[in-house]
């Protein structure tokens, strides 16, 4: 582009005068030149002088360094340079020292660990040291004289999955489904008991899905009356009974790798799938049966398994735990590590058998929460 301006009448340019150009490079609309040709020399009063040595180039800051050529190719366009990376050096001692005040802190944290004992029992939960662990989603239940009746006692296990919420609203109200339901039946008769049983997690089941909340849990119960033990579950909390020494499993694991299991979904209408190893149901959760679970209710159900037996003097102690446990301590490895610290020990050391197991399953790799209940039976022996 290119233009000239003369102006006959200004004091300052006259016809005879050069006229002002400015020039644009048509290649490059980045680059600008602008100058102000300069006439003869003047005298030194002439107006002309400051504007006679005028001369200014304007230029794209990115324009090359002095070690390119200044003359672009014809039809190239200049390119703006990124500028070099600003390196801001890190004291590693300080970032080392930061990481461990913020594990320190998590470790710290008292609802990382949970213990409850009794004359009867003891129960220690910790927290899983998984990346995505926010929040314990373990609970349990230690209820003596259940429902106000120094007869009966109910312990449970819950773990929960997808958040602590339904394991959290099953604590605090199974309990109280409990009693309501085993106040109605004979103690004396256990197919009666067993059907209180399953009526009070079908109902606390309903009764957490009213809420639309999402989430699930996975429990195992142990209700004591009258000299009587009967165990139930949904899901792969487990209960290991000692009797005499010898490890003896109470509850089956409802995994979607079962055969039954899964021929019970696929009657359903549902499917079980192989998901990076492990057997799911829809593809989504390993576990077959728990409480909660909405979006999966058809299938996953709250239904559980319950056995009842008498507790008698070969009835030393009785084991329920989370699936952080049982993944990495088998049944009879179970009763081994905690029987030499429950027999002919008292409370503390029972105390001590829930910390060793956990610290054993921990040892080995365990990143789940991991939540264990010992029951000393032989207290409950014969009772009436």
């Amino acid at each position: 582009m290119s233009c000239s301006v003369a102006i006959p009448s200004s004091p300052v340019f006259s016809p005879s005068r050069r006229p002002l150009s400015c020039k644009a490079a048509s290649a490059s609309p980045e680059s600008v030149s602008v100058s102000v040709s300069s006439p003869a020399p003047s005298t030194a009063g002439s107006p002309l002088r400051p504007f006679g040595l005028l001369r200014a180039q304007i230029r794209d800051e990115a324009s090359p360094s002095p070690k390119t050529s200044s003359a672009a190719p014809s039809g190239s366009v200049l390119k703006r340079r990124r500028p070099a990376p600003l390196m801001v050096p890190v004291d590693g001692a300080a970032a080392a020292s930061a990481a461990a005040a913020a594990v320190a802190a998590v470790e710290s944290d008292p609802s990382n660990e949970v213990e409850e004992e009794g004359d009867e029992f003891a129960a220690y939960c910790r927290r899983g040291r998984g990346r995505r662990r926010v929040e314990m989603e373990d609970r349990h239940v230690a209820k003596l004289a259940l429902g106000g009746d120094p007869q009966v006692a109910l312990f449970a296990v819950f773990d929960g999955h997808g958040g602590k919420n339904a394991a959290e609203f099953a604590a605090q109200n199974m309990p109280k489904f409990m009693a309501e339901e085993v106040r109605k039946v004979d103690a004396g008769h256990s197919d009666e008991i067993e059907g209180a049983v399953k009526k009070c997690y079908l109902k606390t089941d309903d009764e957490f899905l009213k809420r639309e909340e999402s989430g699930g849990a996975c429990c195992v119960t142990a209700l004591i009356q009258k000299g009587g033990l009967t165990v139930s579950n949904t899901g792969d909390c487990r209960a290991v009974l000692s009797r005499a020494g010898t490890a003896e499993a109470l509850t089956s694991d409802h995994r979607a790798s079962r055969d039954d299991e899964r021929e019970r979904i696929e009657n359903l209408g549902g499917f079980v799938v192989n998901n990076r190893g492990t057997w799911r149901v829809q593809g989504s959760l390993a576990v077959s049966r728990g409480i909660g679970d909405a979006h999966l209710k058809q299938w996953v159900v709250a239904d559980p398994d319950t056995r009842t037996l008498l507790v008698d003097p070969q009835c030393e102690f009785l084991v329920l735990a989370s699936d952080g446990l049982w993944d990495k301590v088998d049944n009879q490895e179970a009763i081994d590590i905690a029987r030499p610290l429950c027999i002919g020990n008292d409370k503390a050391s029972s105390m001590a058998a829930c910390r060793r197991l956990v610290e054993t399953a921990g040892s080995r790799g365990s990143t789940d929460d991991i939540s264990v209940l010992i029951i000393q039976l032989h207290k409950f022996s014969g009772s009436s």
